[in-house]
């Protein structure tokens, strides 16, 4: 197979792959049929009957391009969360601003500090502008808050990723610890504080939205993809300083937010009633994947998201052959990649009938393998 002769070497160096591997593409390549999607974290809930609502009363507007200031949605979080309107930048999910940020700070050889076996989405970003990678390995489970700092001052990194809570553990910290984080950074270091499960944490783990408000070096990033149920839309949102945030126009897609996302994230915003029951179904459901686990002699770890990781006790080969055999019965689940948290497998929460799939094919595939 041929190819265009002048890529960058950079580009030319990168392997043509994603990420994660999508439940699609799996049913294409084996030959299977997902009869339970639990493993993107995705929200099977759904978003609110008045998200669909609006969608439907809006779409006649679709032949309009979507307002590049994106002022509405910013003036709603903004009263939302206590901030001004220009304390927000919006994008097409956490991914792409996640993107947007590396382009913005780091330049082909710089040191970018992350934790092994974090989200391999930022990776990918780094990897794609040159970037250094510098891991600090999890501690007990959750990523190691001193070990990043160690890291980013050894390096003199001029970026670091940590998210809180945690994926692909599910493991969280304490707000304090968070600010007491974010403040002992040098000036120098941007700090990322994925927050995209900030909604199913429990109180007490995230910092009001005007604590780290006066740090120019931090960028909180939130996104309507998991709990609101928005993740086909591609919704995201950061939080900065006006200075830092205004930085993003100078590079962003300007038109890149569909118009029909922006009416979708505006209605599920509106609608905290439905958000917190949504929430309380993704803490039973988790309650119910734990239970599920302990049955079959496997370890649920604590959660903070919409998703538990199940220690499966042995390694990473083990825990593939467990996802793999679930897929066999049309339950897509995923897994860290990287050791020692691929002893672990992910189950996202879902609907009570794609549990019960689980719960059913479960044993036999641990059966199997005995």
């Amino acid at each position: 197979m041929t190819a265009f002769s002048r890529f960058t070497p950079l580009s030319a160096s990168l392997p043509a792959t994603v990420p994660f591997v999508g439940p699609e593409a799996i049913e294409r390549q084996r030959g299977l049929s997902v009869r339970a999607r639990i493993g993107a974290n995705e929200s099977g809930f759904g978003p609110a009957p008045s998200v669909l609502a609006s969608i439907a009363e809006k779409s006649g507007e679709i032949w309009k391009y979507n307002d590049p200031e994106n002022h509405a949605l910013k003036a709603a979080l903004a009263a939302h969360l206590g901030l001004k309107p220009e304390n927000f930048v919006i994008g097409e999910g956490i991914d792409d601003l996640l993107g947007l940020i590396v382009r913005l700070v780091i330049e082909p050889g710089m040191p970018v500090v992350t934790s092994l076996g974090a989200y391999p989405t930022f990776n990918f970003h780094v990897n794609g502008f040159g970037g250094r990678l510098v891991t600090a390995p999890y501690r007990d489970d959750r990523e190691d808050l001193d070990a990043l700092l160690a890291l980013v001052k050894q390096e003199d990194a001029p970026l670091v990723y940590f998210a809180n809570p945690d994926n692909p553990m599910g493991s969280w910290w304490d707000k304090d610890s968070i600010v007491s984080f974010a403040r002992a950074l040098p000036s120098t270091t941007l700090l990322i504080l994925d927050e995209a499960y900030s909604e199913t944490a429990p109180e007490g783990s995230i910092p009001s939205a005007d604590v780290l408000i006066d740090l120019p070096n931090v960028i909180r990033t939130r996104t309507f993809s998991k709990a609101y149920g928005l993740a086909g839309a591609r919704v995201g949102y950061g939080i900065g300083t006006p200075g830092t945030v205004s930085a993003f126009d100078k590079i962003r897609n300007h038109f890149g937010m569909p118009r029909l996302s922006t009416e979708a994230a505006l209605a599920a915003l509106a609608d905290q009633i439905y958000l917190a029951d949504v929430v309380g179904r993704i803490k039973a459901a988790r309650d119910r994947i734990s239970t599920i686990a302990k049955a079959n002699g496997l370890n649920p770890l604590p959660s903070a998201t919409n998703f538990v990781a199940i220690d499966c006790g042995r390694d990473g080969v083990y825990a593939r052959a467990i996802v793999d055999g679930l897929m066999e019965h049309g339950v897509f689940i995923r897994m860290p990649g990287v050791a020692p948290l691929n002893r672990c497998i992910r189950v996202s929460a879902g609907l009570p009938e794609d549990l019960d799939l689980f719960e059913e094919a479960l044993p036999k595939v641990l059966k199997a393998l005995v």
